[in-house]
């Protein structure tokens, strides 16, 4: 199943709350990126990282895309890029501030999807739309809501009847958006056993 999967690492917003570009942040003495990159290469057959800037340290470990939408027009943006440079029917997105997220997402967001052409995840209390597998089918109806302006996320699923996938962690969708949610992560990860 994951070989008929691309993945791609969300890493082109404006990143304001960090105050540098966030998939560049170093954690365990990496860049965030490249740590979910190894994470995810164990379940999809290719990576890619949809950038807006800094493409050259980030094609230094992956193929970088840009958005095709200018002046960093939000995650849709990103996933229709994944989708147009996919080699593959599925893509599955994750973005560059999550590293906790689950080693079998897209195991589960693939059984999850039924007949959909679109599954993200969610947990007890919310969804989380940018982890996410959608089928390169929905290019034509992303570029149309794009182009009409529309960025919500969670609007576009509604449209696409994309199916919500259960997670029993909320820690696994934990987002690092400040240097000190960085901090905070790093120093858990060292006191868990």
């Amino acid at each position: 199943m994951g070989r008929q999967i691309t993945g791609v690492i969300l890493a082109g917003g404006r990143s304001t709350r960090m105050g540098q570009d966030k998939g560049l942040v170093e954690i365990d003495g990496q860049p965030l990126f490249a740590y979910i990159g190894r994470k995810l290469e164990l379940q999809v057959k290719t990576v890619l990282v949809s950038c807006n800037r800094h493409q050259d340290r980030y094609a230094a470990r992956y193929p970088t895309i840009s958005d095709v939408i200018p002046d960093f027009a939000g995650p849709l943006s990103g996933m229709l890029a994944g989708l147009i440079a996919s080699e593959t029917e599925w893509v599955v997105f994750v973005p560059c501030d999550a590293p906790a997220f689950p080693e079998h997402l897209v195991a589960r967001l693939w059984e999850g999807k039924g007949l959909s052409l679109a599954a993200y995840a969610e947990d007890a209390n919310r969804a989380h739309p940018a982890l996410c597998l959608l089928h390169k089918s929905l290019i034509p109806v992303l570029e149309d809501y794009l182009t009409r302006g529309e960025r919500k996320v969670m609007l576009f699923f509604k449209h696409c009847h994309a199916q919500p996938v259960r997670f029993d962690k909320e820690e696994y969708f934990s987002n690092l958006n400040t240097p000190d949610e960085v901090a905070a992560w790093q120093n858990s990860m060292r006191t868990t056993p």
